[in-house]
């Protein structure tokens, strides 16, 4: 992006740590801040009245977490809280521990206003973020758990550096909207067929080409809609003496912040 927007955008982030099982913000209240995650992924949740939940999506180093900070209304009766502010559509859930950038909801809505290209980056990954919903909301209706299971261990592993996700079969299944004795059972089926090694609370992913083979085409879906979103962005860009700076403040603030830091900075989420 033009060196302008990223300078501003720049001096608006703040480098926090993401705990795992944390919340950053719960559906239908005040979006106060986004976050860009760099070695932490967040799960967007929505949650039933009857407290059951399922994962619409999950958000990595390629993603924003909190779109709606800069889709909202100034209509209070449209899309905002009592208060003014964007309300979140659904529940953003670290899923798995790390770091990243978090910038005030405000500023990235001025930003958004104020630079058509900042627009453009925007809306493009919303768009793709819109696709991977739908997909996923196709796939659970349609395939079969153990397809389901594949698709959602995959969508987790691009986001992440390694082959290991440490997680329960308890969250699995809520974070795929089914009963628990389900997950267990397409767990054993995928480790039966040596694609996956299961552990207390952590699964090993031993045979990538294996897994995938067992998944559904919506994994490849979404992993493509993604790949078509990067090649977007590196056409966008033109490249100046100034384009490859690196955030100047952020590994100083993050030195500041660090887990003592993140209670404070949770506070005012």
């Amino acid at each position: 992006m033009p060196f302008d927007d990223w300078r501003y955008i720049e001096s608006h982030l703040e480098w926090v740590e993401m705990p795992a099982q944390s919340t950053l913000f719960e559906a239908g209240s005040s979006l106060r801040h986004v976050y860009f995650p760099t070695t932490a992924v967040v799960s967007l949740v929505s949650t039933m009245l009857d407290g059951a939940t399922v994962e619409v999506a999950a958000v990595g180093s390629e993603g924003m977490v909190g779109v709606d900070a800069f889709m909202g209304s100034s209509n209070a009766n449209d899309g905002t809280t009592a208060s003014g502010t964007v309300a979140a559509q659904n529940t953003a859930l670290v899923s798995r521990g790390g770091h990243g950038y978090r910038m005030s909801a405000q500023s990235i809505a001025h930003q958004a206003k104020r630079s058509e290209r900042v627009m453009h980056h925007l809306l493009n990954y919303t768009r793709t973020l819109f696709l991977h919903m739908s997909q996923t909301s196709a796939c659970n209706r349609h395939h079969s758990l153990d397809q389901q299971l594949a698709r959602w261990l995959l969508v987790h592993l691009d986001r992440q550096a390694d082959n290991d996700l440490r997680i329960t079969q308890e969250r699995m299944a809520s974070m795929l909207g089914v009963r628990r004795e389900g997950v267990t059972g397409g767990a054993l089926r995928l480790q039966k067929a040596g694609v996956i090694r299961y552990g207390r609370g952590q699964v090993s992913v031993i045979d990538r080409a294996g897994l995938e083979s067992m998944s559904c085409e919506c994994h490849g879906v979404i992993r493509d809609a993604y790949k078509r979103l990067s090649n977007d962005a590196v056409l966008q860009v033109k490249p100046t003496a100034q384009t490859d700076l690196a955030p100047a403040s952020s590994h100083a603030t993050a030195e500041r912040i660090g887990a003592e830091g993140w209670q404070t900075a949770q506070a005012s989420t």
